[in-house]
């Protein structure tokens, strides 16, 4: 593809702009198609809903993971009926995406017929946000949760030293007529593709962002990625990262934070791990009743939109309707870097 005319500090891309070319550098980097394009589609999400920090600065860190070996690119995810409400996907170290494709037909199925099911990805690589699947099962009216541990490089509350991923957990409420009630946040006090951001910008990082080796505060990022982020809430948030710890690791028999950052061995890879996935059939609970209750559920939007409060993702809504009708703009440095992955 042709890049678009650099018109300064940015660029601006339409959104199959954006496509062709992270497909074009992942296949180049070395992913079969099938990965290049679900990968691609999560990258394109990140731009379209404005989070850069998720959208093609992530071809940086696929092609880092790729040229470390520390992910197969032609990986065939398997899956696994395992029981009436469970359903297994071994991604056989390829990227979660591949993986979450082939398991959300059979995770909708059985939700529909038991009312609540689960999906395990396992032995999967993931880099990416988890408001793409959650908002995935919304769309097939399901409400969704979703949890992945990544790397530790999170400190619990009170100590200095990383144990914890940014161990991120997502929430998707269907809406009928509307875009879903989605919510995506990281454990930690911000994700750490944002610390990298401020990193390559060379600008500070606000305080509780970070500590750095030492185990002193800081708002130098790079300080902060060589020692520890801290989580969001103090206590609160560390025991929530706790929790997506051990029901997205040993519950579903894959790795912990710890032991995936173990197992990188000093690549600086994406993690490699497990995703947990539930979903909930409301017609499972309430049956002929169900409509009337997620109308009830609209009313509480009401009270909270109408005093001027936002509700989670609403921005990222907004964005992604600009970013329909105008395109994105994406800064030329990180179009340089990508460029020089396409040579």
């Amino acid at each position: 593809m042709t890049m678009p005319a650099d018109t300064g500090a940015s660029v601006t891309m339409t959104l199959d702009e954006v496509r062709a070319l992270a497909r074009t550098v992942l296949r180049r980097q070395g992913l079969n198609a099938r990965h290049a394009e679900a990968v691609a589609e999560t990258m394109v999400a990140g731009e379209r809903d404005g989070c850069a920090s998720h959208g093609l600065y992530r071809l940086l860190v696929s092609a880092h993971t790729i040229a470390s070996g520390n992910v197969v690119p032609d990986a065939e995810p398997v899956a696994t009926d395992t029981a009436p409400a469970l359903v297994r996907v071994d991604a056989k170290g390829g990227y979660a995406q591949l993986a979450f494709e082939l398991g959300k037909p059979l995770l909708v199925e059985k939700a529909r017929r038991c009312g609540i099911a689960a999906l395990a990805l396992n032995n999967c690589v993931h880099f990416a946000a988890l408001w793409p699947e959650v908002e995935a099962l919304c769309d097939e009216g399901l409400v969704a949760l979703a949890f992945t541990p990544s790397h530790a490089w999170v400190a619990p509350a009170g100590g200095t030293r990383p144990v914890f991923g940014t161990n991120p957990i997502a929430f998707g409420w269907p809406r009928p007529g509307r875009e879903p009630f989605v919510f995506d946040l990281a454990t930690s006090a911000v994700a750490r593709g944002e610390i990298e951001l401020h990193r390559r910008a060379g600008r500070a990082i606000p305080e509780g962002w970070g500590i750095d080796p030492e185990g002193r505060p800081t708002t130098d990022a790079a300080e902060a990625l060589a020692g520890a982020m801290l989580t969001f809430g103090g206590h609160k948030g560390s025991a929530l990262a706790a929790m997506v710890e051990l029901i997205a690791g040993p519950l579903i028999g894959d790795m912990t934070s710890r032991e995936s950052l173990a197992a990188d061995n000093g690549a600086k890879a994406s993690p490699l791990g497990g995703e947990l996935l539930i979903a909930i059939d409301p017609a499972g609970f309430l049956g002929a009743g169900a409509e009337e209750h997620i109308r009830r559920a609209e009313a509480m939007f009401d009270e909270i939109t109408s005093q001027g409060a936002r509700l989670p993702s609403q921005r990222r809504y907004e964005a992604r309707r600009r970013s329909v009708a105008e395109g994105v703009r994406i800064p030329r440095v990180l179009l340089d870097d990508i460029e020089r992955l396409r040579k």
